[in-house]
């Protein structure tokens, strides 16, 4: 049976180059400065201090550690695919960056039909980023960069798409992201593995493991995402007591996740072991499940108990769940993004629910309708006029009750997981034609396919035939 080529030389730098005059010709054309970046508009009445790029910027060097080292680390746990895993993270995450950028952009033209630049712009192109990569999670080691990067150019759109729809129409609270990032890139994940399906990786594959030093990276990786998720999950709250209890249920939800994590690898374990995946994945379940409530007054308790209940889920998906997804639905989830990102990601949104349904003012006081802007009273009302003089600044609102905002949360749960899934398969098979160099079956997990490497000790046990254009 002929293979199609799996060789770069053409493809890569093809769709690279195509991309970069691109993005040049769009950036010429509708990217400008932001206020605080443009020159002609600062004076010598103008605070540098004031600038936003000294409140926006922390935020975004914590999240480019998480993108570029955190994600690249974790994804390198395959012994044989540690050059993938680093590399095209590194690939993929730069590109999905420079088009989010764009994408976002478009949904946010001002009146001089220009994108204005600024820091904020880059850590929502961030987040879009991150919902590539945790889809990547899914395909890891089974696809081509040529694959990875058009899958970022069709996700990408996607999401600001449905992003833009969310929050406009539907109009949510989820600072953390659990329903607009983890909940939308795993599905988009699953969707894109249905349509790729290995039928022959369900069996195992020889290069499937990981070694001493790859599971030393990938608890690295582990460790930069942990440290940084505070700020994550806290980067675009709004600024004060919100992003305050955003910082501090992240930190609680994290640790507890971790301290469960560690139990319940050891007694799952049936030698009484700690599991190094176990490590790398489960303790980072508590950064997840706090997300949709992370600035809610929702008590540290209850974030240190969402930090355990997602943990557990986590664990339990890893050990029976996945398995069961892969025989019998077709869904081979490489490193169980299902588990870390959409079973967290369904409890992180029924206890942002459950905070909305009990929040009141003798709990939040008038600044309740800061956390919660749709349940402002609507222009006109005279409750707003009252409630303006205690906070100034603050802007009519829809009125809705705590009912009301809580259907439109359940809403936007499930329609952004069909969105988010119809366009993962519609991905999948524009992945699957021939021309994107998708690696064979014996070829999956190891970075001779697309890499010059070198001939180590791992390497001459593990050696493979070099492909060149067609076997």
């Amino acid at each position: 049976m002929r293979k199609h080529s799996t060789n770069l030389r053409v493809r890569l730098p093809a769709l690279v180059l195509a991309f970069e005059v691109l993005v040049v010709a769009l950036y010429a054309a509708f990217v400008t400065y932001d206020d605080h970046s443009d020159a002609r508009l600062q004076s010598n009445q103008t605070v540098a201090l004031d600038n936003a790029m000294y409140r926006d910027y922390p935020y975004f060097t914590d999240i480019q550690v998480m993108i570029f080292l955190g994600f690249g680390c974790l994804l390198a746990f395959f012994r044989l695919y540690g050059f993938g895993g680093m590399v095209f993270n590194f690939l993929t995450a730069t590109f999905a960056i420079q088009w989010a950028i764009l994408v976002q952009g478009y949904f946010q033209f001002s009146h001089d039909g220009k994108i204005h630049l600024g820091v904020v712009n880059l850590i929502n192109a961030q987040f879009a980023c991150a919902v590539v990569l945790i889809s990547f999670g899914a395909v890891l080691g089974k696809t081509s960069p040529v694959q990875l990067l058009v899958m970022a150019l069709l996700e990408v759109p996607i999401f600001a798409v449905t992003e833009w729809a969310v929050l406009k129409y539907i109009k949510i609270n989820d600072a953390g992201g659990s329903i607009l990032i983890h909940l939308f890139a795993c599905y988009f994940g699953l969707g894109v593995t249905f349509v790729l399906y290995r039928p022959q990786l369900n069996e195992g594959h020889s290069k499937e493991n990981t070694s001493y030093q790859s599971d030393i990276l990938a608890v690295m990786g582990t460790l930069f995402l942990w440290v940084f998720w505070p700020s994550f999950n806290s980067a675009l709250t709004s600024r004060g007591d919100d992003q305050h209890r955003a910082i501090l249920h992240t930190f609680i939800g994290l640790s507890a996740s971790t301290l469960t994590a560690f139990a319940l690898s050891a007694m799952l374990n049936k030698n009484g072991k700690l599991t190094m995946a176990d490590v790398q994945n489960v303790t980072l379940a508590g950064g997840v499940t706090v997300g949709a409530s992370v600035d809610m007054m929702i008590s540290p308790a209850a974030a240190y108990a969402l930090g355990m209940l997602g943990c557990t889920a986590c664990m339990l998906g890893y050990k029976y769940l996945s398995p069961f997804l892969a025989r019998h639905l077709r869904i081979q989830d490489q490193c169980g993004i299902h588990n870390l990102h959409g079973l967290t990601g369904l409890i992180s949104c029924a206890a942002g629910i459950r905070a909305i349904l009990t929040a009141t003012e003798e709990v939040y006081g008038p600044s309740m309708y800061e956390t919660f802007p749709h349940r402002a009273p609507m222009a006109g009302d005279p409750k707003l006029l009252e409630l303006q003089a205690l906070i100034p600044g603050l802007k009519p609102g829809l009125g809705r009750t705590a009912q009301e905002q809580a259907l439109y949360q359940v809403a936007a749960v499930f329609s952004t997981i069909g969105v988010s899934a119809i366009g993962g398969i519609f991905t999948g098979f524009v992945l699957k034609i021939p021309y994107l160099a998708s690696p064979s079956d014996d070829f999956c997990f190891d970075d001779e396919l697309f890499f010059d490497v070198p001939r180590d000790p791992i390497r001459l046990n593990n050696a493979i035939p070099t492909e060149d254009s067609v076997v």
